[in-house]
């Protein structure tokens, strides 16, 4: 059965404990994304990282593998959930997955805490076991992440990148509105 698993970045402290604030895997475009697939009939699962203000690569992982990841599985990753993605990718050189879509992708450079996190050795021929990897950037995005955008061009063999303008690090306030079809449209494609 076809599934997606669309994994959240890493929020503020502040935010993470605003009560007035959505979780982080509801809020911005994920929950519309979510219902998009659903209603094409691909079961979709945003797992929600407890203290994720703070990363640590097992709890992550340890949320994740609650789901069944193989090879129709797409990957959908947010920020430090596209870094997250890229380590799971990097440390499980024998699984299949379907589709990955990183969207304002983090390998956590800048980051002054939780650097632990995205201490990984990349591997640049991930590509090979997925249907393939596509990073969607705007052009006035944080300089980390476009400095993380041109890492990954440059060292992962196969991976595209789709550039928008004006985007900024695909949130609401930069994007206006919780609805991303790009991405939807991206999610799927055969």
């Amino acid at each position: 059965m076809k599934n997606a698993i669309i994994l959240h970045g890493k929020p503020d402290k502040e935010g993470y404990y605003d009560p007035a604030q959505p979780s982080s895997s509801n809020f911005q475009w994920i929950p519309w994304l979510q219902k998009q697939l659903i209603i094409h009939d691909i079961k979709a699962d945003t797992p929600e990282a407890p203290h994720a203000y703070a990363p640590s690569y097992d709890v992550w992982l340890k949320e994740v593998e609650r789901f069944e990841i193989g090879p129709e599985t797409i990957l959908v990753g947010h920020s430090a959930g596209s870094g997250f993605w890229l380590r799971y990718l990097s440390e499980h050189p024998n699984l299949k997955v379907g589709k990955v879509i990183l969207v304002a992708p983090s390998l956590g450079l800048g980051w002054t805490e939780n650097q632990d996190f995205m201490d990984f050795e990349l591997d640049k021929n991930l590509v090979e076991r997925t249907a393939g990897v596509i990073i969607f950037v705007s052009d006035d995005d944080k300089q980390a992440t476009l400095d993380t955008t041109k890492k990954l061009e440059q060292e992962v063999s196969g991976i595209k990148v789709r550039w928008f303008h004006g985007y900024g690090h695909f949130i609401m306030a930069t994007m206006k509105s919780p609805e991303f079809p790009e991405l939807a449209e991206e999610c799927l494609k055969p």
